[in-house]
């Protein structure tokens, strides 16, 4: 009787200690996915944090140099699908581990840049990896946290990008206005490379995380509602950058503060979407459309104020939050959206979403850059910002009808 009481104990501390170990495995492996995307979040808006001082540097306009900005999110763009599709039957710990080698050689390369051609090269370099990391980190996430919780999963790898809008930006703008705006990327590569030892330690060699077939992944760019989804993407959150890129010239020149106060605007922004990215992973997974909705249409009533009142240093601080959280909490849903569209081709998905983003990265950094260049003001960028992300709410509500056919609304 007693020896049997004894190995019941026996085997429920086992169970236990199992379970344990597995969660801290899980999160482990959670941590380092979000570490990886720190530091690309880091690289990314920390160059429109140094965008001032890179532009100073060598010798350009503010509308010049933010083709810089523009070159990483082509990068983005034309790398998602591509390096997506060349490395289709890669398992994803390996391209995982192959994606942030390339992000650390395109900012030792961003570091050395001597001219334009030579920064926009290496932006552009920099940008590929980043849309097939957050597809495979999503997967990757996916398979941790368990069915059902897709947004959950994506939120947790976009965490770590919310999170470097917090921090790493912030810091790194305040190294570059230091040390210079070189010594920010050789930071952000040495972020890099402890990001890609954490990975190679913490992401298992698993079978479930194995490649498909090209042909599996193609299919997903068949179908229509998949395109449509990007098109709102792309226009929607084009206003993060029309507002984000141009936030030190925002809090110098518009508000009249001093430039040490650009890293905490740097930093509301990130807090903002960071909570936004919380509460739009869970609304992911709640309701089809809901986050969407609701984070473009608050996002609307956040631009118009910035855009009327932004000279006012605590409207400016205020909307600056509000831009972020209200954007953000319509992301998670667009990734929710794309999987489901497409669940034979999880990886792909996720990297066309990012794709998406930084096309709304490139359209809003440009007709931001555009605007001013046409002597509107430095607050027509936010005017801009605020079409560009009415479109993308009208296209959505017009694609509704159709939508429901392939995803309940």
């Amino acid at each position: 009787m007693h020896e049997k009481a004894y190995e019941a104990q026996c085997e429920s501390v086992k169970v236990h200690c199992t379970k344990a170990s597995e969660s801290r495995t899980r999160g482990l492996a959670l941590f380092a996915l979000a570490l990886g995307s720190f530091c690309i979040g880091t690289s990314e808006f920390a160059s429109m944090g140094v965008l001032q001082l890179f532009a100073g540097s060598l010798g350009l306009s503010i509308p010049q140099a933010t083709h810089a900005i523009t070159a990483y999110a082509f990068g983005v763009v034309i790398g998602a699908p591509l390096v997506t599709l060349m490395a289709a039957g890669l398992n994803r710990r390996t391209l995982l581990l192959c994606l942030m080698a390339l992000f650390i050689v395109g900012n030792l390369l961003s570091a050395a840049a001597m001219n334009l051609g030579m920064f926009i090269a290496a932006r552009f370099l920099s940008g590929m990896p980043q849309g097939a990391y957050f597809g495979a980190g999503a997967v990757v996430a996916s398979y941790f946290v368990g069915e059902g919780g897709s947004g959950k999963a994506f939120a947790t790898v976009m965490a770590g990008l919310t999170i470097a809008t917090i921090v790493g930006s912030p810091l790194a703008t305040l190294l570059g206005q230091h040390l210079g705006w070189r010594e920010t990327y050789i930071a952000v590569a040495v972020i890099g490379i402890l990001a890609l030892a954490f990975l190679w330690v913490w992401i298992p060699h698993n079978e479930a995380l194995k490649g498909g077939p090209v042909r599996q992944e193609l299919g997903a760019l068949r179908k229509p509602p998949v395109w449509t989804t990007m098109i709102v993407a792309a226009l929607g959150v084009a206003s993060i950058f029309s507002v984000y890129t141009f936030i030190g010239p925002f809090v110098t020149d518009v508000a009249s503060l001093k430039p040490s106060l650009i890293p905490l605007a740097l930093a509301l922004f990130g807090v903002g979407m960071t909570v936004g990215n919380l509460v739009g992973g869970r609304l992911a997974d709640m309701h089809a459309s809901l986050g969407l909705m609701l984070g473009f249409g608050c996002a609307l009533v956040v631009l118009a104020l910035l855009a009327t009142f932004g000279a006012h240093e605590w409207v400016l601080m205020f909307s600056l939050f509000g831009v972020g959280m209200t954007m953000m909490t319509a992301i998670p849903t667009i990734q929710v959206r794309l999987t489901q569209l497409a669940p034979e081709a999880p990886t792909l998905m996720g990297a066309m979403n990012l794709a998406s983003l930084n096309v709304a990265n490139a359209i809003g950094a440009a007709a931001g850059g555009m605007v001013i260049g046409a002597g509107w003001g430095l607050l027509s960028a936010v005017w801009a910002g605020f079409v560009l992300t009415l479109a993308g709410l009208v296209v959505f509500v017009a694609t509704l009808p159709r939508a429901r056919q392939a995803v309940p609304v």
